[in-house]
């Protein structure tokens, strides 16, 4: 099912006024009709008081692995937000937290030994993470336990996998453990934060797109070359398996409140980014309020919560959605079709590239660039005729006037 699915990322606490599971429920129907098929949630589990940061703590700071947020709701809303999403034909995993604790979490004072310690016999932060306490994968009760808490989200609730936060510092051995515990309850989708290929061989569905995320963000800003782009899908092509899919975005939770917006990150080329990773082999990933122009950076340990507008974007994304579902070239990494550039004569300031799968195809321009740009191509008569999915013009020649940080994509 997951072949051309899309991914949302929900933010309970910000996403309405009364940060609940029920105020959350009544915007699935409006998503669904976006075109999104993945529904991912922040952590929903309660969050630690201990050393807690600012006044409402982060999501990531999880007190109890086996209940839900109490400021979200109830078991129970939960689990008919989770029923919901089924009925609609969506699909819905939660946050997973697996590298670190709450210092409130009974583990600190029932299983010390499941946590890291200094050489004075102390426990131990990641990093400067000093609201989380770091869990030792040495300890083989901590194994079990830590998949019994997965397994009971699955049994519970029925959700359909996670996103494993920090996926990189757990062992990829207790990953391929719990993957394997887990596909025997039910087929479950799993999502690592993180961009190791290794993940991918029996533990994980879909890594992060970071590197090409970091490399858009420069190239808008003028440190990088579109050329670079090549070097990059040429080395990513022969680091991952042809069934890894990559999940491709221009914002996050991380990216919107540690660097900003995407305006602030891409200015004028949101939307010639979105289409970018709408387009490209992977899946596309929407952080709850870009289809509003989110412009600012969500509070992360407080309440701050969106300002939605008019869903300005929706259309934008149904448009970009409707083309991934119903055209084969677009499908996730193994399913989808080749991808090749295809050269103009303004390689420094259009990216050109076409996606053909047996008799699908799909030809996307864009103009990096802050100027119109005529752009002529030396032979692209094997897409003439396909139809622009924004503009419905049919392609004709091999010569476009593109406007600044304009885009087309033309598709059979």
């Amino acid at each position: 099912w997951s072949k051309n699915a899309t991914i949302y990322e929900v933010n309970i606490r910000q996403f309405t006024n009364e940060g609940t599971f029920n105020a959350f429920v009544p915007h699935l129907e409006r998503l669904k009709n976006m075109g999104i098929d993945i529904i991912w949630l922040m952590p929903i589990n309660p969050i630690g008081i201990k050393n807690r940061k600012g006044s409402m703590g982060s999501y990531y700071s999880i007190k109890d692995y086996k209940a839900v947020n109490p400021e979200f709701g109830t078991l129970e809303d939960f689990k008919s937000l989770v029923t919901k999403a089924h009925s609609l034909g969506m699909y819905v995993i939660i946050d997973w937290v697996a590298n670190h604790s709450a210092w409130d979490n009974d583990w600190v004072t029932n299983k010390p030994e499941w946590y890291t310690k200094d050489s004075l016999g102390n426990m131990i932060s990641p990093f400067d993470w000093t609201d989380v306490a770091d869990l030792n994968y040495d300890e083989q009760g901590l194994w079990d336990e830590m998949i019994s808490s997965l397994k009971y989200w699955i049994t519970e609730a029925d959700i359909d996998g996670f996103r494993c936060d920090v996926a990189e510092l757990v062992p990829i051995e207790f990953w391929n453990k719990a993957r394997t515990e887990l596909d025997k309850v039910k087929p479950v989708f799993m999502l690592a934060e993180a961009d190791k290929p290794e993940l991918h061989i029996n533990a994980f569905d879909m890594t992060y797109g970071w590197e090409l995320h970091f490399l858009l963000n420069s190239i808008v800003k003028g440190e990088k070359k579109l050329t670079d782009l090549d070097a990059y899908f040429q080395k990513d092509t022969s680091r991952y398996v042809h069934s890894a899919y990559r999940m491709q975005f221009t914002s996050n939770h991380d990216e919107n409140s540690w660097k900003g917006s995407e305006y602030e990150r891409m200015g004028d080329f949101v939307k010639t980014c979105a289409v970018f990773t709408a387009t490209i082999p992977g899946m596309p990933l929407v952080y709850n309020g870009q289809e509003s122009e989110l412009k600012k950076r969500l509070l992360f340990f407080e309440k701050d919560t969106i300002n939605w507008k008019n869903y300005e974007l929706a259309d934008f994304y149904v448009k970009l959605f409707n083309l991934k579902h119903s055209n084969k070239a677009l499908w996730n990494n193994g399913f989808g079709g080749d991808f090749n550039r295809i050269s103009t004569n303004c390689d420094s300031l259009i990216y050109a590239f076409s996606r053909t799968k047996n008799e699908s195809k799909v030809f996307v321009v864009l103009n990096f660039s802050e100027n119109n740009q005529i752009v002529k191509f030396s032979d692209i008569s094997k897409f003439e005729g396909l139809k622009d999915i924004f503009s419905s013009e049919i392609l004709k020649s091999d010569e476009l006037k593109i406007e600044k940080c304009g885009f087309r994509i033309y598709s059979n």
